[in-house]
């Protein structure tokens, strides 16, 4: 079965050539030529198993595919929703809805059986998950949006799968998690698509968007299926639509009782979140309210929260937990039935149960919970309205749906809430917080919401009233949303007429690497010109002709960094003018042959982008500052506001500082050093300009003669460019790299001036985030000024954990021992399950000759995260060395048959055979 295995990361390349559209599940393989029917398929999958293999395999199979079904059903039902008209999209959610809980309940019993199977320890087991496996990652008759169907089933397959320590298990464990990040690359890919189609949701919509490739893909689905067939398979058949003067309206249909919304005062939301509480998804979503200062109600299904016993008393579970955190932290919690069913099919006792026994755990939760209640699927009945009045609970219900139940793709589910509330103007939304794509799309739909001024309301306990919360510091906002991020890099050593240069190409490609492997702009959109290629056409020609015919948008952002010598001119009036040096300048010829900062200026204005940040590795004077930051309120929206920002390496008749490590400028060596971390100064995961340039300006200015300048060029309106540090998921073994001394005794130097990043916390308590801190630096004008550093957004603590992570490894860089154990030990202490956290801790040790302590800290490592094979090769190093060589063995052995021809693998087999 093994051998068989053709994993869905092999399948990437083809998804990356199509040419795709707007909508929802967009992005797919092309079908095979003469696929076999789905029954076929199940049969085929299963063929080559053993008689009891395929005896239990089987009926997974046939569970799997019914989940694919399903969901290609769903698909259908909403494809082309717009067109369809509202009386066809009314119509359809229920019993898209109805498909979803189903769906639902078959992942559950899957990842039950599939846990009962591993715990059994039936000899079969592993091969039956193999197979299992193969029919997901290679099934001819799958799409890959047919494959995100399987997200949350190889996720609890993974957990339970670690339980068991053998070396088949350990494989499986390990293939399972290259399926999950294939799978997270499809999303991304949709998810990049959507950005960039819809511009993060601004801008004309007066040309329809082609989408050729999801047509082509729901043309596949509909060979087969048919909306009006599913609908009528559930009971329900849409009637020709009536004029719009023969709809009853809500008061006539006896609903006014009911809260849909509409009632609301203008430009105000209320953010609703079923089907909770979920184990993880719940936190992550409290956190990023918390950052918008936004309320919310989490209407919560009973059987979540715990059981009632034969006499009928609530016996609470874990996750009832969560519920009274969600209070804690000024939430409501409501009623959303006990088993999520369909309650206007239920009658009597059964219906009663629904409603009086969630109610009756809800408040074995807390006395504080609200007394609304939200009908599954909004499906109600009479006797259920009756039995609402009588227990005193209030029926709410919804007017814009996120489809977050339906629709994968983050960007997508976004999109269609603003469109909805743009319609609406006010109401109520509902979410679910049992989706890792609602925590992905929820701050894209607050940053917008935000930015247009609607407030967000929270129960009083008698109605919705909006909630005047403290607003979240100045400039602590999300990633502006940035659709396509360009750069323009210019490195100049090979001067014809003016010194010759040792650092700046170095610098420059430095730079771009740092922008494309760290950053993720695309390679095509990085324009570089070294040397000869920096000419003064050539570099003017690259603004004008090459950014200007690239299709920049004005929700993408651009970056210059320029390597190379500076000049200032003294103009007759008394000002300074500055000047960057193209290659082909003559030093006699500067007004004519340099690029005077007023033509930067002039590109800065024509810029499409939303955000540009120039970064110059020259010194001269003569920038001409405009506006500064502005107001607090000012920058709330920073992902509306323009941004035109300037750093620069020094002023007039200062040099620019030779001779930083591994062939760098000192100016250059600490922007890399910003970029890496060091310049998140509050500790959120986000570097903006300001954070940039408040920890490079006074570090560069203690170590050189120096003094950066940093401020905003015209255009700019107070926005400040972002830079997104990604989460760095490297294991320290042996061959993670370390800097050499001369870069480390550097670092120190300039961290001991530049402001403080957030320090890690002793005893019980989580580390605490630093507040704003102020920096004098010189403006572009020469002048000192006070820089406010943003204060840090509120984050969840799997966003803390590994940012302690990350801290940690930059000190292990560093050969800060000490802080590093510091750290990971707090990402341990925010994230006790953080495999990567412990096998970095372990290593720490292992560099202090701690082999005993490192052993036991990478065996937990394992413990964690079963397949990883970095681990093993560690624990080998760290028994051998602690004089256990029989288990030494055993590890080297594990790490080669998980990666045989690994980056370890002869070092293992030299270990193995004795050195």
């Amino acid at each position: 079965m093994l051998a068989k295995k053709k994993t869905l990361i092999a399948a990437l390349a083809t998804v990356a050539t199509f040419s795709l559209g707007a909508g929802a599940w967009h992005l797919f393989l092309q079908p095979k030529a003469g696929r076999a029917q789905a029954p076929e398929a199940v049969a085929a999958s299963a063929a080559s198993a053993s008689g009891a293999e395929a005896q239990v395999l089987t009926p997974l199979l046939e569970q799997a595919r019914a989940l694919v079904q399903a969901q290609r059903k769903i698909i259908v039902l909403f494809a082309d929703e717009a067109k369809a008209g509202p009386e066809v999209a009314e119509r359809a959610k229920p019993v898209g809805q109805a498909l979803f809980h189903e769906n639902q309940a078959r992942v559950l019993a899957l990842e039950e059986r599939l846990r009962s199977l591993i715990q059994g320890g039936e000899a079969q087991r592993l091969a039956v998950i193999a197979g299992l496996l193969d029919y997901m990652e290679s099934d001819a008759q799958l799409f890959d949006a047919d494959r995100l169907a399987f997200v949350e089933v190889l996720r609890s397959l993974k957990t339970d799968i670690a339980q068991d320590s053998t070396l088949p298990a350990i494989k499986l464990h390990k293939r399972i998690s290259e399926d999950l990040d294939a799978l997270a690359e499809i999303e991304r890919n949709y998810d990049k698509e959507i950005q960039r189609i819809f511009g993060r949701f601004e801008g004309s919509r007066a040309i329809e968007l082609k989408r050729e490739k999801w047509e082509d893909y729901v043309a596949q689905l509909k060979k087969s299926l048919s909306r009006e067939q599913i609908l009528k398979d559930y009971g329900v058949v849409t009637p020709y639509p009536l004029p719009p003067t023969a709809k009853a309206s809500a008061s006539e249909e006896g609903e006014n009782a009911e809260v849909f919304g509409k009632e609301l005062p203008p430009k105000t939301i209320v953010l609703t979140f079923d089907d909770g509480p979920h184990r993880s998804y719940t936190e992550e979503i409290t956190a990023i309210l918390k950052q918008y200062g936004a309320p919310a109600v989490f209407f919560q299904v009973g059987s979540n929260l715990g059981r009632l016993d034969a006499q009928g008393k609530p016996q609470l579970g874990g996750l009832a937990k969560i519920s009274q955190g969600l209070l804690d932290e000024g939430h409501a919690i409501g009623n959303h039935s006990l088993t999520h069913a369909q309650l206007s099919k239920r009658t009597g006792d059964a219906l009663k149960q629904e409603i009086l026994g969630t109610d009756s755990l809800l408040q074995a939760v807390d006395k504080r919970r609200s007394p609304i209640f939200r009908f599954p699927y909004g499906a109600r009945n009479a006797e259920g309205m009756e039995i609402l009045g009588q227990a005193k609970l209030r029926s709410v219900m919804w007017n814009i749906d996120s489809m977050d139940w339906a629709d994968p793709v983050p960007s997508s589910i976004a999109e269609r809430v603003l469109k909805t509330v743009e319609k609406e103007g006010r109401g109520i939304i509902l979410f679910h917080d049992i989706h890792e794509r609602t925590v992905k799309a929820l701050p894209l739909i607050l940053e917008k919401l935000s930015a247009q001024g609607y407030q967000f309301a929270g129960w009083d306990g008698a109605k919705f009233k909006s909630v005047k919360r403290e607003a979240p510091p100045a400039a602590a906002v999300a990633t502006p949303a940035y659709a396509d991020s360009w750069a323009i890099v210019i490195g100049i050593n090979d001067y014809a007429k003016w010194p010759k240069l040792q650092y700046a190409v170095r610098d420059a490609q430095a730079m771009r690497e740092t922008l494309i492997q760290k950053f993720g702009f695309a390679p095509e959109r990085v324009i570089s010109l070294d040397n000869q290629d920096a000419t003064r056409m050539g570099i003017l020609g690259a603004f004008h002709d090459k950014l200007a015919h690239s299709g920049m948008k004005k929700n993408d952002r651009l970056l210059v960094f320029f390597a190379g010598h500076g000049a200032t001119l003294q103009l007759s009036s008394g000002r300074s003018l500055g000047y960057i040096i193209p290659v082909d300048s003559d030093p006699g010829k500067i007004a004519t042959d340099a690029i005077p900062m007023t033509e930067l200026q002039n590109i800065a204005e024509s810029l499409t982008a939303k955000h540009a940040l120039f970064i110059m590795d020259a010194c001269y004077s003569g920038l001409g500052l405009t506006r500064g930051g502005g107001s607090a309120n000012f920058l709330r929206d920073n992902a509306r506001r323009i941004g035109r920002q300037m750093l620069t390496a020094g002023g007039a008749d200062q040099l620019v500082a030779d001779g930083g490590p591994n062939g760098h400028s000192v100016f250059t060596w600490t922007l890399l050093q910003g970029l890496a971390g060091k310049g998140d100064l509050n500790g959120d995961g986000l570097i903006t300009a300001t954070e940039l340039a408040a920890y490079v300006g006074p570090a560069v200015s203690a170590v050189s003669r120096q003094t950066p300048a940093f401020g905003s060029l015209p255009g700019s309106e107070g926005g400040d460019f972002v830079f997104e540090l990604p989460a760095n998921d490297e294991f320290i073994s042996a061959q993670t790299s370390q800097l050499p001394s001369d870069a480390i005794a550097l670092n120190g130097k300039l961290d001991a001036v530049a402001a403080p990043p957030q320090a890690a916390a002793g005893g019980d308590k989580p580390a605490q985030l630093p507040v704003s801190t102020t920096v004098v630096l010189k403006d572009l004008q020469g002048q000192d000024q006070k820089l406010v550093t943003p204060a840090a957004m509120p984050s969840s603590m799997r966003q803390l954990a590994q940012r302690a992570n990350d801290r940690g490894l930059q000190h292990f860089k560093e050969k800060r021992y000490l802080e590093a154990e510091r750290e990971f030990t707090e990402a341990l202490k925010l994230r006790p399950d953080f495999a990567l956290a412990a096998n970095n801790l372990g290593f720490v040790f292992y560099k202090q000759d701690k082999f005993k302590e490192a052993a036991r800290w990478f065996e937990n490592a394992i413990q964690m995260d079963r397949s990883r094979a970095i681990a093993y090769l560690n624990l080998g190093d760290a028994r051998a060395r602690s004089g256990d060589a029989e288990g030494a063995k055993k590890a080297y052995s594990t790490y080669l048959a998980l990666l045989p021809n690994g980056p370890g693998a002869a070092y293992a087999k030299q270990k193995l055979a004795g050195d």
